[in-house]
């Protein structure tokens, strides 16, 4: 198959998938990279359009492949510069019973920057973490193209569970030994002991930190201890540095 028109109604489908909206079942993906490791995780490809002359590369895609110029994915893409490949995925959502055996699970509430988001996504991937639950109503969708490509294909490898009621959170959580990361806690990180218990490591947004009420949820606060002279550090590398310590 091959489209060639930026007029084409398929293409017009798929510009919307750049908006939050029109993302109720499916994605974008952009990039090779991106496409070969949400294959390989098992999301279901719909279509693709790659560039003409580079379809041999994507030959585990099949007949999901069609056929593109620049110009065509130059209008679907979200990048400054097009990839040669632009997938529509479908989504794969969890719930809060994936994390039911979870063990060491990341809480970030609020959180409202994509590329942080992404990139704590891939940092949770990285240090064993089993789950991770964006709480509140404002937190930012997973399946925005720039969260997709900053996870580097780790958004699919844990269970991500979106709890704007804290109701729901006190139910399934109040078991696990609950960390808050706070700037002017009284324990450094370097301090605290690992425990027996699951954990739920929770990080507010670097706009507002941690609300209230998630401190008071909290069985233990914590902070990084910083003796250099720095107010404060991007939320995914404080996220990093916390579960490297405890997770590892």
């Amino acid at each position: 198959m091959e489209i060639t028109s930026v007029n084409n109604e398929l293409v017009k489908e798929t510009v919307k998938l750049q908006q939050k909206k029109y993302r109720t079942e499916k994605f974008l993906l952009e990039g090779e990279k991106c496409v070969k490791e949400a294959y390989d995780a098992g999301i279901e490809i719909v279509y693709a359009f790659v560039l003409k002359g580079k379809s041999e590369k994507y030959s585990y895609l099949g007949n999901k492949i069609i056929l593109t110029t620049e110009p065509v994915l130059k209008k679907i893409s979200t990048t400054d510069t097009p990839p040669e490949i632009t997938a529509v995925g479908v989504k794969k959502d969890f719930t809060v019973k994936d994390l039911s055996n979870a063990k060491k699970v990341v809480l970030l509430e609020n959180i409202k920057d994509l590329g942080n988001l992404g990139t704590i996504l891939r940092t949770a991937s990285a240090f064993n973490s089993d789950g991770i639950i964006l709480y509140g109503k404002e937190c930012a969708d997973i399946y925005n193209p720039k969260c997709v490509r900053a996870s580097v294909g780790n958004l699919w490898k844990i269970p991500v569970v979106y709890i704007d009621k804290f109701e729901d959170l006190q139910k399934n959580f109040s078991s696990f030994e609950r960390i808050a990361t706070l700037p002017l806690a009284k324990t450094n990180l370097s301090d605290l002991k690992k425990g027996v218990k699951p954990q739920l490591v929770m990080f507010g947004s670097e706009a507002d930190g941690l609300s209230g009420e998630l401190v008071n949820f909290s069985a233990k606060q914590v902070k990084i201890e910083m003796p250099g002279n720095v107010e404060s550090l991007n939320l995914s590398v404080s996220t990093a540095i916390v579960l490297y310590k405890l997770f590892l």
